[in-house]
């Protein structure tokens, strides 16, 4: 392996032009040299901005063409896991964007190559464990100060949907980002969910919107998730986490990198600003992941605390209860345990 690290990023979507432009703007010890896309001239337009010198039409021909050292996998959801194999099969460390796959089957395959192959090789896109807030969050729960964790609330709000979702891709697509860090921050598997839902905005005709999710996990602590993506007044993640002797809780609207809004109290009112999506409220996030993983691949190893295949099918496997729970009126599902759907 080279001592820069040799990316190829397939996908120019939202993420894969992120990924591509935060490469762009200097990652220590890795460098973006090919992009990959069915669309050809956006793959082109992508790598001129970039500086990428290489670019396939299909993330199969990136992948076999022998000039990257790691590959960034930003394609739609349904190539995630074919794609992953691929680059597994060829000893190319991946950093998958979420989810693994939208199916713990699909998921379950990568998991039973990985072990196979017997290298761990895939990192998931489960940026908000490199976000500062949940960390912090993470690190109050680890030390105890607030007695034990009996419950959290989480909301997740988005702008607008992509257009083509279902009710199920707002828990597969968007829902699983609180699916895998609830148990992450709590420290135990969820092993029972609850779906369900009040009155539907008229502002989004394909999906039941908002929803809200019931979760318990191995210890009994009830987790708590609303998800609204059609909110409109702007991009809104909260998590609060209710203890023994406190409350602890992420800023309502914390600091964003480039934007820093004040909350500004006058009139009689208070009004802050909030992001238009995802990308400025965890760009912090996103560039340590990138490093981490950077790092990481270089040494042909998974970044400390970052998610895992195994840790990705897992909530793909919790998602998919939350999904069964749906299109059975809201009962309660029992989560299958990893090695039972592993078989």
């Amino acid at each position: 392996m080279a001592e820069t690290l040799q990316v190829g990023i397939i996908g120019t979507g939202v993420m894969g032009q992120d990924h591509a432009r935060n490469f762009a703007s200097g990652i220590a010890g890795g460098q973006l040299v090919a992009v990959a896309d069915v669309n050809a001239q956006a793959a082109s337009d992508l790598a001129a901005r970039t500086g990428a010198e290489h670019v396939f039409s299909s993330g199969e021909e990136l992948i076999d063409s022998g000039i990257v050292d790691a590959v960034i996998i930003a394609a739609p959801d349904r190539f995630h896991a074919g794609l992953t194999i691929r680059a597994m099969e060829r000893g190319l460390p991946v950093l998958c964007e979420k989810p693994l796959a939208p199916t713990a089957e699909e998921a379950a395959e990568v998991v039973r190559r990985e072990r196979e192959l017997g290298e761990s090789l895939v990192t998931v896109g489960f940026m908000r464990r490199f976000d500062p807030g949940y960390l912090a969050l993470k690190e109050r729960l680890v030390s105890g100060i607030d007695g034990a964790l009996l419950m959290t609330h989480s909301a997740h709000r988005n702008v607008d949907a992509y257009p083509d979702g279902a009710s199920s891709d707002t828990i597969t697509n968007s829902g699983i980002h609180e699916i895998d860090t609830l148990p992450w921050l709590a420290g135990n598997p969820i092993t029972q969910v609850q779906w369900t839902s009040g009155k539907a905005s008229s502002l989004i005709t394909k999906r039941l919107d908002p929803q809200f999710y019931l979760m318990t996990d191995a210890e009994g602590v009830l987790h708590t998730v609303e998800v609204q993506v059609q909110a409109q007044y702007g991009y809104d993640v909260r998590c609060e986490l209710v203890c023994e002797t406190a409350n602890v809780e992420l800023p309502r609207v914390p600091t964003l990198v480039d934007q820093n809004p004040v909350l500004v109290s006058k009139n009689l009112a208070a009004a802050s600003a909030y992001p238009a999506d995802w990308r400025p409220r965890f760009a912090a996030a996103y560039r340590a992941e990138l490093s981490a993983w950077v790092q990481a691949a270089s040494a042909k190893r998974i970044p400390e605390g970052a998610a895992t295949a195994t840790d990705a099918l897992r909530a793909t496997i919790v998602a998919n209860a939350l999904v069964e729970s749906m299109n059975n009126g809201g009962a309660r599902v029992d989560v299958p345990a990893i090695e039972e759907v592993l078989g």
